[in-house]
């Protein structure tokens, strides 16, 4: 944009946000209703430029242009300003802002890119953040809610509307930063998944009956390798007959759809508020999700002293059940679990813990990626027992020489038979090679 067009978007901009600070009751209106209020008054704005510009003898400005001003100025005092393009794009995955002029974006295909700013200067960024919190934050009833940061809240955790997932900090980093998460595929299943590359198909069918077969499952892998993603395909394959109870940090899972999941409660858990109380942990909202009559419990990332809480669940008639551990391989999985529940205030000891751990989870999938950042699932272990302070378990599929998970050891003639009365065919389990 050219200078003159610059300073015509400022002026603009100026001139409705002091008008709707000016209107009655403006404070009071919501989201909807600001955004219609800043597309009136810019449009009168715009009016009066072109009467002005017809006086002074000058050109007006083109449609095009004045539909491009229109949407910046509304974007800025409404929206997310200059990450509003970047938020209706598709094609965009991940946003990770380090400042306001340093900011990368990762694409649905996994290319990563530096695009331009999202804010004239540092403090506009974190003005732009304090007005998202605001405006098109969802807060726990499904509303926007305001949520401060500043020097004594440096972090804040948010959903926006449309599932995006928005993580900021400030004063505890060199400039302020923001990483912002889009939901991908979220009425999908596995063999969706199996068509985009992530698995073979006669995996996909052996998981599909190993969640119809009601099996504890738990979904490993790293950061961003898509473990939400792939736990929404797998609970595709739950009977829309069943209860389910998820309990999630942040919302993400996203499970209740009319027809698929139509009986779903999902939990967030809850920050103490700026006096320390208010708290709502996650291992307690899985104890309150087990006097609701849950068929399966449902984890979005255990990461702390809920995992005692979950595998006894899993133990104890909630079979069907399953989580999302961060681990860098399916055999670490076992490790982190153990390393929760030691860490939990029954302070189990790990034999104990490998034991509990054992008698819980059948299987163990674990996601990664390819060298070229292609999403797949690269091993699957069967639990068989433990010893000592050990989970015993058999790594049916390993990573392939580019990272996808191939047949290995068979499954037990046990899980078979469980398998084969889920529905899973003789004929995928000749194909697997078992």
């Amino acid at each position: 944009m050219a200078v003159t067009e610059r300073d015509l978007l400022e002026r603009l901009r100026a001139s409705v946000a002091d008008r709707m600070a000016a209107h009655a009751g403006g404070d009071r209106l919501d989201a909807a209703a600001r955004r219609e209020l800043a597309q009136r008054y810019i449009a009168e704005e715009l009016d009066a430029h072109a009467r002005q510009s017809l006086h002074d003898g000058q050109a007006t400005l083109s449609p095009q242009l004045e539909a491009q001003l229109a949407a910046a100025v509304v974007d800025a005092l409404t929206g997310a300003g200059l990450l509003q393009q970047l938020l209706d794009d598709p094609d965009v995955e991940n946003i990770d802002a380090n400042g306001c002029d340093h900011v990368w974006v990762r694409r649905t295909d996994g290319s990563k890119l530096m695009v331009g700013p999202i804010a004239e200067s540092d403090e506009q960024m974190v003005e732009l953040i304090r007005r998202i919190a605001t405006e098109i934050a969802i807060g726990d009833g499904g509303q926007g809610e305001e949520r401060g940061i500043d020097r004594n809240n440096p972090h804040l955790d948010l959903r926006l509307r449309g599932g995006y997932r928005l993580h900021a900090a400030v004063s505890v980093c060199a400039r302020p930063s923001l990483s912002i998460r889009r939901p991908t595929l979220i009425a999908t299943d596995l063999a969706e998944l199996t068509a985009r590359g992530m698995m073979d198909p006669g995996l996909a069918q052996v998981l599909h009956a190993a969640m119809v077969a009601r099996l504890n499952i738990v979904i490993a892998g790293g950061t961003n390798v898509g473990k939400t993603t792939f736990a929404r395909a797998a609970a595709r394959a739950i009977p829309a007959r069943e209860r389910l109870i998820t309990i999630e940090d942040v919302f993400e899972l996203e499970l209740y759809d009319p027809v698929a999941h139509p009986d779903v409660v999902a939990f967030q858990a809850r920050r103490p508020n700026l006096e320390g109380v208010g708290a709502v942990t996650m291992s307690a909202l899985v104890r309150a999700g087990l006097r609701m009559n849950p068929d399966r419990v449902i984890v979005g990332e255990v990461r702390g002293d809920e995992v005692i809480d979950l595998l006894k669940a899993m133990t104890q008639g909630n079979d069907g059940s399953f989580a999302t551990v961060h681990a860098s391989s399916s055999a670490q999985a076992f490790g982190r679990l153990a390393m929760y529940a030691v860490q939990a205030p029954e302070r189990l000891a790990l034999d104990a813990s490998a034991m509990l751990i054992s008698q819980a989870v059948h299987m163990v999938v674990h996601l990664g990626q390819t060298r070229d950042r292609a999403r797949v699932v690269t091993s699957v272990r069967e639990v068989t027992g433990c010893d000592g302070r050990d989970v015993i378990s058999n790594e049916v599929w390993t990573p392939g020489p580019d990272g996808r998970a191939v047949p290995a050891t068979p499954l037990r003639a046990a899980t078979l038979d469980r398998l084969e009365a889920a529905g899973l065919s003789a004929r995928t389990i000749d194909q697997v090679g078992w």
